[in-house]
């Protein structure tokens, strides 16, 4: 680690055991990615309210649903920017600030035209965190159980996607929408004041900037305790030679990551338009088929504590085999998203069904995730996570879209639930695909193979 006054910051990261540090960061990402999670649901649920409240067409709600996800195609590549420029932690607070401010503006939204304008505004902010708080987690955790910790930062995404279904169970047939975009707002604006407080900047961030040599000086001691440091003494990462004088697109396309980039890119597309396809139009199926707000908050939820377990069991599988357990997760999801519509079923049935299919959704959204924390180096690590999320979102976007389209057309319930299945077989396809080329680049099948720092 240290040789002739020269720290190697990625040796002395990769040779540590997961300590109280490594949770300090992990459980302050986590509450940023609760949030972002809450938000994010949190418009479906507030759905049926909108209807009823404003006398509106179930179809009008697409556009809604997808402007959010709109932003967030703007927001990822403008805060992975901020975040690769200026560090992780101001892209977190500013981001969480953003939407955190424009939610609480949209519980006073009188039209479908304003809260689609909001929305959109909110999706900048929300785009912008998955990959700063990939990139902080990627360059705090040591290499053998860094897929493991991305994903158990990321288990917020899942566990605040429930938050919003638990509200409205709570509260019951007469709950005011409104509500949920008061939560939405304020808890973010305290978050972010949390991480002000607390929240360090990525180590390796400081070292690749050549600058702050007192915080990395005290991240460091907080890393290693009672390492020696003297005046003269050097910090490096080798891997990443010298500081790169700006980010180009080519970067993620170069040194062997051209297809592996295209794969991913593919991969977040399919995977987020089966995952708001689902997450947006299950609260308002689940009513056309007879559930009670209860019921139907039930159900819904079941879609994300399916996805802990899926997360769990997925971050486990892919540090020990790789990147070919995503194909199996594509597969499997096949059969049990048609279940969730099969007519005849009772509420525990379907329930038991959407468990599985966010079992595997969610496994796989962390996954890859995780896969992009560690194939990309810390240059552009913020970069890669976020391009990845923004080009994802077109598929984001044309979930929730293909439902307020089949939902015109007076597509049975049946029907719409068929309809994931071809981008699941794609995505198991391409999941195949980037295995192999991760193997045959990286010299290794699993993650922590393809990890470079």
């Amino acid at each position: 680690m240290a040789q002739s006054g020269i720290i190697d910051i990625t040796r002395l990261v990769d040779e540590r055991q997961v300590s109280a540090f490594n949770v300090k960061i992990v459980l302050l990402s986590f509450l940023v990615m609760l949030s972002d999670g809450y938000d994010l649901q949190a418009v479906s649920l507030a759905g049926p309210g909108l209807v009823q409240s404003w006398h509106l067409d179930r179809a009008a709600l697409g556009p809604v649903f997808s402007a959010s996800l709109f932003g967030m195609l703007f927001g990822g590549p403008i805060f992975a920017y901020v975040g690769d420029r200026f560090g992780r932690r101001p892209a977190i607070i500013w981001a969480s600030l953003l939407y955190g401010v424009v939610t609480l503006v949209a519980a006073f939204a009188t039209s479908v035209d304003e809260l689609i304008v909001l929305r959109f505004i909110t999706g900048l902010g929300l785009g912008g965190l998955p990959a700063n708080c990939i990139a902080l987690n990627a360059e705090f955790a040591p290499k053998r159980v860094r897929a493991t910790l991305i994903v158990l930062m990321y288990l917020g995404v899942t566990f605040g996607s429930m938050l919003p279904a638990a509200v409205t169970a709570i509260l019951g047939h007469g709950y005011r929408w409104e509500i949920l975009f008061y939560i939405g707002g304020i808890a973010p604006i305290v978050i972010a004041a949390i991480q002000y407080l607390f929240l360090p900047e990525s180590i390796k961030f400081l070292v690749l900037q050549r600058k702050s040599r007192d915080k990395i000086v005290k991240l460091v001691q907080a890393l290693r305790p009672g390492v020696a440091i003297g005046s003269d003494t050097q910090f490096v990462i080798p891997e990443d030679g010298p500081k790169k004088s700006g980010f180009l697109v080519k970067q993620l396309f170069s040194n062997g990551l051209a297809g592996i980039t295209l794969a991913i890119w593919l991969l977040y597309i399919v995977n987020l338009m089966v995952n708001f396809f689902l997450h947006s139009w299950m609260p308002i199926l689940f009513r056309d088929l007879g559930m009670s707000v209860s019921e139907m908050g039930t159900a819904t939820a079941m879609y994300d504590v399916g996805g802990v377990v899926g997360a769990l069991v997925a971050s486990r599988l892919l540090d020990r085999i790789g990147i070919i357990v995503l194909a199996a997760f594509f597969l499997i999801a096949c059969p049990f998203v048609y279940v969730i519509g099969s007519p005849g079923l009772s509420v525990v049935m379907i329930g038991a069904a959407v468990f599985m299919t966010g079992f595997c959704i969610i496994g796989i959204q962390l996954g890859l995730s995780a896969a992009v924390g560690l194939i990309y180096p810390t240059a552009i690590r913020a970069n890669g996570a976020g391009w990845a999320s923004s080009i994802g979102r077109f598929g984001a976007i044309l979930g929730p879209m293909v439902g307020a389209q089949l939902v015109s057309m007076h597509f049975s319930v049946e029907q719409i639930f068929i309809s994931p299945i071809l981008p699941l077989a794609i995505g198991c396809a391409t999941a195949f695909v980037l295995a192999r080329m991760c193997g045959a680049r990286f010299k290794g099948h699993r993650l922590g193979d393809a990890a470079v720092v």
